[in-house]
């Protein structure tokens, strides 16, 4: 697969809608996690991504104008020891407690199917990254309708082990925009990763389409200490 640019891949669609993007930092020390948001409804932009634990949970920025929490209101990144979980919905809390029984990556996902959000029935797309001495893999899965058909569940898992220093792989819910939005077709896309937390960061904010975007978070975790940093941009309260 060809290594495709990742800020030309954000912008030239202007609705990707929810994205993960996993990897491995150009100098090959970090393991490298994004995730954002986007979104077209008021109900949709009322969001803003806040720290929790180790992780981070979407809530509404202004609460008065919440209409519905459902499917919108979620953690999208916990960890669990060695592994940190990253979606867009709440099968990360189906994945960090089925893991927990010591059920794998794909066994904690069958419990799910794609969001009931006729007519789009939006895909779950979930990742898993695994640290063990002083190395990392990672994982990353989209569950979806049959072409748009909910009568069929399509259930893909994609695993990457042994990383390679300045690329990852970018998954994310719609091909772009539309009605109904189409889902993601294929294999994560190969893209690069270059610079540092900030560098990234700010490459993967000023690529989104400006009107959608509604948050970003981005991890760099040191591989063999497993420190790690992290990075979140609200749309809602920039100056």
């Amino acid at each position: 697969m060809e290594k495709r640019d990742l800020a030309k891949e954000l912008s030239q669609n202007t609705y990707p809608g929810r994205g993960i993007v996993a990897g491995r930092s150009s100098d090959g020390k970090k393991a490298v996690i994004a995730y954002f948001i986007m979104g077209r409804s008021e109900n949709s932009r009322n969001r803003i991504f806040v720290e929790e634990g180790e992780g981070i949970r979407t809530e509404a920025y202004d609460p008065s104008k919440m209409e519905d929490p459902s499917l919108i209101i979620y953690a999208p990144v916990r960890v669990l020891g060695n592994k940190t979980i990253v979606t867009n919905g709440d099968q990360t809390d189906t994945i960090y407690e089925g893991m927990d029984k010591q059920q794998t990556f794909e066994q904690s996902l069958r419990s799910r199917t794609y969001e009931p959000d006729e007519p789009n029935y939006t895909p779950r797309i979930s990742s898993v990254l695994h640290f063990i001495e002083g190395k990392f893999n990672y994982a990353m899965s989209i569950v979806k309708s049959d072409n748009g058909n909910p009568d069929s569940v399509n259930r893909f898992t994609f695993a990457y082990e042994n990383p390679l220093a300045g690329e990852g792989r970018f998954l994310h819910t719609y091909q772009g925009d539309g009605s109904p939005l189409p889902s993601f077709e294929g294999e994560p896309t190969r893209v690069g990763i270059e610079g540092d937390i900030d560098a990234f960061t700010e490459m993967l904010w000023t690529n989104l389409n400006e009107d959608n975007k509604v948050s970003l978070f981005v991890r760099y975790i040191d591989i063999s200490t497993g420190e790690y940093e992290s990075r979140i941009v609200n749309k809602k309260g920039e100056s």
